[in-house]
């Protein structure tokens, strides 16, 4: 017999939950948060979030599923038959307007990554590196036709992902230095004059 739909209630409930530990966990990281911290930030009593969510890992686990599908997204996007200049360029925007946009899911990415991936390495070794490896063929077939400039295709990847995500997990940082410029502002023509001048051939 199939499981009962969750209620409205429990559905809001349950994205209550989710928003507040990703609030809590992209502050305090994985080992510093607590089931009270995202209880409290919820508006929910402990014994009510344990009814949705078991334990801290089950809705750690739950954000990550999500994030790394969502995080993946813009790179599944780069198209093979499309121009190359054109769909670079358009991942790094899309990279850069995610870190403008969820900012909280990169700093959780973050923290995971930092804490050496525990609960993601065997995602990132099967499927973010499958996809990647697929992606970075495709720059090198456009490399080898001549149709962009001769560039290591990891590690175009690994810079555009450090460049855009930056903007978000170092978002105190670059606040701080830039007082009441927003980063977002002059963020999208730098990136794009980087790359379209490394990328000319």
């Amino acid at each position: 017999m199939p499981a009962a739909r969750p209620t409205r209630i429990q559905q809001k409930n349950r994205a209550a939950i989710l928003d507040a530990a990703l609030d809590v966990f992209s502050a305090q990281g994985f080992r510093g948060a607590t089931v009270d911290q995202i209880a409290s930030a919820a508006g929910l009593s402990k014994p009510n979030l344990l009814y949705y969510f078991p334990s801290k890992e089950a809705m750690h686990g739950a954000l990550l599923t999500e994030l790394m599908d969502n995080w993946l997204s813009p790179l599944r996007d780069l198209n093979p038959d499309g121009d190359p200049m054109q769909e670079i360029m358009g991942y790094v925007h899309r990279k850069l307007q995610m870190s403008r946009d969820f900012p909280r899911e990169s700093r959780l990415f973050a923290n995971e990554i930092v804490q050496g991936a525990p609960r993601i390495h065997a995602a990132l070794s099967m499927d973010l590196k499958n996809l990647v490896d697929d992606k970075t063929a495709v720059i090198q077939s456009w490399i080898t036709a001549g149709k962009i400039a001769s560039v290591h295709p990891y590690h175009l990847l690994f810079s555009i992902w450090s460049l855009t995500q930056h903007y978000a997990d170092f978002d105190v940082q670059i606040r701080a230095v830039l007082g009441d410029e927003d980063p977002f502002e002059g963020a999208p023509d730098f990136v794009d004059t980087l790359y379209r001048r490394l990328l000319t051939p």
